[in-house]
């Protein structure tokens, strides 16, 4: 099976910290968000991953060359034409069944159903209140009739959390080519949703299935809702070293950082290498190489490399910053 990243986008949403890094590659809870996705695929057989890169995607495959062995292909996506357009710029690389995920947010599903499941095609799903800010699926006799992105009503409910599957790849890409023959747009892009629905009006037998987690990795306020949840859902810290320090769990300290005279917790996640002294440190995520002290924070993003003193505040700073020098 191939798997299909398409990982292109600016991230404006988590800016300042997507002006030096991709969005994929910012921390949560213990990982990268693109690190949580590739570790979920131990359960199928995956033949190559097909990276859709964009905005530094240099650091894309400098990242998963560094931490994986899976047989990967990179495409570049120049112009932002939709998420459709980025699947069909590889087109000539896909063949037979493919899984489709969109890295914004982190879900819990069982992938091993695929292997030998008889349908076209799978759309993941969780049920929402209300469904009118995401993708939708209409149904009839468990079987999938329409996709609709962002719905004016509220009858259908199970929400679409970016991952496809599909038998046929080229059945997609055919869709995709007639898409783009007949310049079939919404607001201005070409969508998945349009080819499916393709798809659906040739026949295609697209069903869905379940999610236990669907957490969004969007925004800076969806991102710390997304650690406080991981971290207090399995991806805490056993054991965390530290000198003079109260641990209040839960938490993620990697092994290479250093805490001294400091409170730590709860639903803090502390990158490699990061360094944090004399502080109270809550509700926070800081990554890679940060050095914090005497500093109270809550609610916070610090980037790799940043540099915080003497602050009492809410910070939101992106990487090699510095506050309170």
């Amino acid at each position: 099976m191939q798997v299909i990243l398409p990982v292109a986008g600016f991230g404006t949403r988590m800016r300042p910290h997507t002006w030096s890094r991709p969005k994929p590659l910012l921390h949560v809870a213990g990982n990268t968000v693109l690190g949580h996705t590739l570790d979920k695929f131990e359960s199928i057989d995956v033949d190559e991953i097909i990276f859709i890169t964009g905005w530094l995607g240099d650091q894309i495959q400098e990242y998963v060359e560094s931490h994986y062995d899976y047989k990967t292909r990179y495409v570049v996506q120049e112009q932002m034409e939709g998420q459709a357009h980025a699947i069909h710029l590889a087109k000539k690389h896909i063949s037979g069944p493919c899984l489709v995920i969109f890295v914004d947010t982190i879900f819990e599903a069982d992938l091993s159903i695929l292997n030998d499941n008889p349908a076209d095609g799978v759309i993941y799903v969780q049920e929402v209140d209300d469904p009118r800010a995401f993708g939708v699926v209409v149904e009839e006799q468990g079987r999938v009739t329409r996709y609709v992105e962002k719905p004016d009503t509220m009858e259908n409910r199970k929400a679409t959390v970016g991952v496809f599957w599909f038998k046929d790849g080229q059945e997609l890409i055919s869709a995709i080519d007639y898409m783009l023959e007949q310049d079939i747009r919404t607001k201005g892009e070409y969508y998945l949703a349009d080819a499916i629905n393709i798809m659906i009006e040739r026949g295609n037998h697209f069903v869905t299935e379940g999610v236990s987690v669907w957490q969004d990795c969007g925004q800076i306020e969806t991102t710390l809702e997304t650690n406080r949840f991981l971290l207090s859902h399995g991806h805490a810290s056993d054991a965390v070293q530290g000198e003079n320090c109260v641990i209040i769990p839960p938490v993620h300290v990697a092994p290479s950082a250093k805490i001294r005279n400091a409170v730590i917790g709860p639903h803090v996640s502390i990158a490699p290498d990061a360094q944090i002294e004399s502080s109270i440190v809550r509700d926070s995520i800081v990554d890679k190489g940060a050095k914090i002290e005497n500093s109270l924070l809550g609610g916070s993003i610090i980037g790799q490399r940043a540099i915080v003193k003497g602050q009492t505040a809410q910070l939101n700073i992106g990487d090699d910053a510095s506050s309170g020098m």
